[in-house]
């Protein structure tokens, strides 16, 4: 029996995720990381599909992998189809790669008509998306937006090199950054397909849904300091044991989050001296507080300094925050989501499900540059930045069907 096309590049989609993800530091668990060798690797390995799609091709100077199909004239301005390649720590295999390669598949399916667009078709696949190596997320899709921040050339990974360093030994001119910055007029709008990394989709028993917005989120690095001691020498009545404040904290970021409907998360935490008997004088941990809306985004963190105010004042401790990382709330342009709500409509759901991202994107950065918009596609469990992550084929060329008829219907206006 002949495999239907549509099924075919759904396989093949699905295949090139598992080849994707033995590009990886370790064999153990999927890591890789901006501007490392699996990240040369993984960029070769997406040209190659590239130029198999028929799309010309180049690295732009921030170590984005990009390519490119004339509309109906040179010169047009692009469409730009795309997600990230980059991972977390011991990562799944469809955060941001499923993206990609559905931009790439759609790309090869228009591309025999494309001297009727009236844009041109590109794709990329952003370098760095996650901030796993220095810190600081969206360098890839900050480049291409013309937002770059000359201070991140001093950042440093774990291993002391610094991001202008890692832009070098991968045959990057820091120099020549501001070639990979894009201007308005280049561009006719941005769209993302992307797993949902939560479990709406999956509850409401449905395969696509149209994203309205990315919420907004704040970083955090956080201190309590105290003052270290003897475990069974020091009385409570004269502890000033930073960890318990900082705990007490945690669970009020919680209880703050639930309350105002908000996501809020400590994802690390460290105690010093770090003795098995020392009363711990100093604990570093990290805040990430999320919201659709930046207002309730803002209350939240106001909330959480209060409540570390007087975490503070109860126990005798001191308190510091200092801010690593924001992005404001980004909205879906509404010609764009209508475009791909009637990609959906064209698989046959007849009532597109609407729902924002908790999730950050690369559309938070792109926003900035031009309208975007996202495609979610279901994944099993909601699970996310996890081995476990898990897609179907069915979902996959649901997904395909949804975003090349998305393309077309733009083209169509």
């Amino acid at each position: 029996m002949t495999t239907p096309p549509l099924a075919a590049a759904a396989e093949r989609i699905m295949a090139r995720c598992d080849e994707l993800a033995t590009i990886t530091v370790t064999p153990e668990r999927l890591e890789r990381v901006h501007l490392s060798p699996e990240h040369r690797a993984a960029n070769d390995v997406v040209e190659g599909w590239m130029r198999e799609a028929g799309l010309t091709t180049w690295q732009d100077a921030a170590g984005n992998q990009c390519g490119r199909i004339e509309g109906r004239v040179d010169g047009l301005p692009a469409l730009l189809l795309g997600s990230h390649i980059d991972t977390v720590p011991d990562a799944g295999r469809y955060d941001g790669m499923l993206g990609v390669l559905l931009a790439i598949e759609v790309a090869s399916r228009v591309r025999p008509h494309a001297s009727a667009l009236p844009f041109a078709l590109e794709v990329v696949a952003f370098s760095d998306e996650e901030g796993t190596r220095f810190g600081t997320a969206l360098l890839g899709s900050r480049a291409l937006a013309g937002t770059w921040d000359d201070a991140w050339w001093e950042l440093r990974d774990s291993d002391g090199i610094s991001l202008f360093e890692a832009f070098q030994d991968f045959g990057l001119d820091p120099a020549r950054l501001p070639s990979a910055f894009r201007r308005p007029e280049q561009l006719v709008g941005y769209l993302e397909a992307h797993i949902e990394q939560g479990p709406h989709l999956e509850d409401a028993d449905r395969a696509l849904g149209v994203v309205t917005s990315i919420a907004g989120a704040r970083r955090f690095s956080l201190t309590m300091t105290g003052h270290a001691g003897h475990a069974g020498g020091t009385p409570y009545d004269r502890r000033r044991d930073a960890l318990v404040g900082a705990s007490e904290l945690v669970i009020a970021v919680e209880t703050i989050s639930k309350e105002l409907d908000t996501i809020g998360t400590v994802g690390k935490l460290q105690a010093y001296p770090g003795g098995v008997n020392v009363i711990p004088g100093r604990v570093d941990f990290s805040l990430d507080v999320r919201a659709e809306h930046d207002a309730v985004r803002d209350e939240c963190w106001q909330r959480i300094q209060e409540a570390a105010a007087d975490i503070c004042a109860r126990r005798t401790l001191e308190f510091d925050a200092v801010e690593i990382y924001r992005a404001d709330a980004a909205q879906c342009a509404p010609h764009l989501r209508d475009g791909i709500a009637a990609g959906i409509r064209s698989t046959g759901d007849d009532a597109p499900m609407a729902l924002y991202s908790r999730a950050g994107h690369d559309g938070v950065a792109v926003s900035a540059l031009t309208d975007f918009a996202m495609l979610f596609v279901r994944c099993a469990g909601g699970v996310s930045h996890h081995p476990d992550e898990a897609v179907t084929v069915e979902d996959v060329a649901a997904a395909l069907d949804a975003f090349e008829g998305t393309v077309r219907e733009l083209a169509a206006r």
